[in-house]
């Protein structure tokens, strides 16, 4: 990995101070400078100084790729969060190991899926790869190399004798190269005269793969029938070489004693000089002994420091105790790397891990990766390990909630992943539902349907003001495109009853202006929150009204058009149209309204005619002509149905 990492947050300088303290170490700590452009890429360190660093915007979270990575970690995360505390500690471990297992697989899917596309875009014209692509891949197999070294020392917590082992197939899944070499070998027309033929041999010995060796090396022995003894000593060697078996009946002592008689065996056919008339095979046999000279001439087939670690402690120390690890660790890494040469942050987050200080393995993590999923993810499975309650009580916790904030805000800048974040809000009991809130304003409701899951998450967390305000938001929108039906729905939402009554204004306006109701279903469905506002209660009751007069109930229309104005439901303004409504009423054959009925809707015409809503001097000749014959009809009308309705009342029946 490169030493110069992106850095994506101010918020890292605070963290790795909370580190710190709680750790009781201060170092110097880094400054951070922002980009305020926002330029994508590497941000690199200022020249000369190691401890500034330019902050740039993350472009992870664009990657169709990485998107994934996000979306499968969330369920496995959700999953960790159900984990009862009050399984037995045995149950409990088992599920921690298989979780971290599943952060690993979908590490490595999403980094096999990088290599390919990448592979694909090698293989077209031009040819040209983006260095993003190989920038992902390096830290996915960084992340995944970290990952799985801490699923080892401190979740799977490996007893001696059981630590190689977990410690090998560490590093065989990480140093899968010779098998690709193997296979070029083997299938080549003269295996044993392929120039990689002694270094795939050596490296499966390295690795402690004595099976693969075996195999390897009798295709050799076939050829050179002089020298078969020596073949089937080494293979003997090889054959009895002791692997400690944790479900076996074997004890660790039992296996000491056997691997140093094992160890003698070897050490004594070396000083025979059993194998000096074949220079490869002595080699193997100083392997087998553990020769620190000899494994270092072989760093271009180890590669790494840590390669070397394990492999030395297979051939030396396989018994050793976790406490001894940190020893050998550090000398292998000083032993391996040339002395002038400044480690990479990977060899020093590595040598924190075989140090047992996982706080410093996060603290070196949380500066060198370009993005906090690794961080965050790791520290949530540590917390529920119980592995960050060292130094003190709630540190554990308050790095594990600080850490998913800062990740979960990140996701809340995506147009999809911010429906993620919302669940690692969820699980920060201090300060999540704070963050959530605000980040849940920042939200841009681009389409209605995005406003109702954003509307659905703050009503399902009883987050009233937000409710609020974003019915609020769609309201004013749905108004300003003239869709009323929507806007009235939203405000009703809201509990706005300054807003329903300015759109239910709206809907009696377009009446007066269409002489018909726009959206009828939702007028007719408002049920108790036409209460909402007097303006509201009577658009869904002058909207009822409407409906009994399609439906011939002319008796109950009639009881209701006069209750709206005598209740003083209906605006003065609006009066005028409902008088002009009740004409079809007063010309009916049969007496609707009663004479009681009809002295007061008289009241109501002369309180009208004689109040402020009389024809405007300024207005146009026509239409206070208009106005004025509506009037003369209305009276007519009227007269004419109170003499209906006393004779009618006034009738006795025999």
């Amino acid at each position: 990995m490169n030493q110069k990492k992106q850095v994506k947050h101010l918020f890292i300088e605070p963290c790795v101070n909370f580190i710190n303290r709680s750790t009781k170490q201060c170092p110097n700590l880094p400054a951070f400078v922002v980009d305020t452009k926002f330029t994508h890429g590497i941000s690199l360190s200022t020249g000369g100084c190691p401890f500034v660093h330019e902050v740039r915007k993350d472009e992870d979270i664009c990657s169709p790729i990485l998107r994934k990575l996000f979306n499968e970690s969330h369920h496995i995360f959700v999953g960790l969060q159900g984990i009862r505390d009050d399984l037995p500690s045995k149950n409990k471990k088992t599920q921690f190991v298989s979780i971290s297992k599943n952060y690993r697989s979908v590490i490595r899917a999403c980094m096999e899926e990088l290599q390919q596309v990448a592979g694909k875009v090698e293989g077209k014209s031009d040819g040209r790869i983006s260095p993003v692509f190989f920038l992902q891949v390096s830290i996915l197999l960084a992340v995944e190399l970290i990952w799985n070294l801490c699923e080892v020392l401190f979740i799977d917590a490996a007893p001696a004798g059981s630590l190689l082992l977990h410690l090998l197939d560490w590093v065989r899944l990480h140093k899968a190269d010779v098998d690709e070499k193997a296979r070029d070998v083997l299938q080549s027309e003269s295996p044993t005269e392929h120039q990689a033929y002694w270094d795939v041999v050596i490296s499966y010995v390295l690795q402690g793969r004595m099976d693969e060796a075996r195999q390897v090396l009798m295709k050799q022995a076939a050829l050179q029938p002089a020298a078969r003894g020596m073949f089937k000593l080494l293979d003997n060697l090889l054959i009895k070489m002791p692997i400690f078996n944790p479900s076996g009946a074997q004890t660790l002592t039992e296996f000491d004693v056997k691997w140093r008689h094992w160890h003698e065996e070897v050490d004594r056919c070396l000083q025979d000089q059993s194998f000096a008339s074949n220079p490869h095979l002595e080699v193997i046999c100083k392997i087998l002994v553990g020769d620190e000279d000899v494994l270092l001439e072989h760093k271009e087939l180890l590669s790494t420091w840590y390669h070397f670690l394990v492999t030395r402690l297979l051939f030396s120390h396989p018994i050793v105790k976790p406490t001894e690890l940190h020893y050998y660790a550090q000398s292998s890494m000083h032993m391996f790397l040339d002395t002038r040469s400044v480690p990479e942050p990977l060899d020093s987050i590595l040598l924190a891990a075989f140090e047992f200080d996982i706080h410093q393995v996060i603290k070196d993590c949380s500066i060198a990766l370009n993005n906090w999923w690794f961080v965050a993810h790791l520290t949530d499975l540590m917390d529920h390990c119980k592995l960050l309650q060292s130094h003190n009580l709630h540190f554990g916790s308050n790095l594990r909630e600080f850490l998913l904030l800062e990740y979960a805000s990140g996701l809340f800048t995506h147009h999809s992943l911010w429906q993620l974040a919302v669940d690692y809000f969820d699980h920060c009991p201090e300060f999540g539902r704070v963050y959530l809130e605000l980040q849940i304003e920042r939200v841009p409701l681009d389409t209605e349907r995005k406003a109702l899951k954003v509307l659905r998450i703050c009503e399902q967390r009883q987050m009233t003001e937000q409710v609020r305000s974003i019915c609020k938001i769609m309201a004013k929108g749905a108004l300003r495109n003239n869709r009323l039906g929507s806007a009235l729905s939203w405000s009703i939402r809201a509990k706005d009853a300054a807003f329903a009554t300015l759109i239910s204004e709206r809907f009696l306006q377009d009446y007066c202006a269409n002489g018909a109701f726009s959206d009828l279903d939702l007028i007719d469905n408002l049920g108790s929150a036409m209460l909402l506002s007097d303006r509201l209660t009577f658009l869904g009751k002058y909207r009822e009204f409407h409906r009994l007069y399609g439906e011939k109930c002319f008796s109950d229309a009639a009881k209701l058009l006069l209750s709206l104005m005598t209740a003083k439901i209906a605006p003065r303004t609006f009066w005028m149209t409902l008088l002009t409504d009740a004409l079809p009423l007063l010309e009916q054959k049969e007496v609707i309204f009663s004479a009681d009925q009809t002295h007061e809707l008289m009241f109501c015409l002369e309180d009208l005619t004689s109040g402020n809503c009389l024809p405007k001097p300024d207005r146009a000749m026509q239409d206070e002509d208009i106005d004025t014959t509506k009037i003369e009809i209305l009276r007519l009308a009227l007269a004419r149905n109170l003499a209906k309705a006393i004779v009618k009342e006034g009738t006795v029946e025999v």
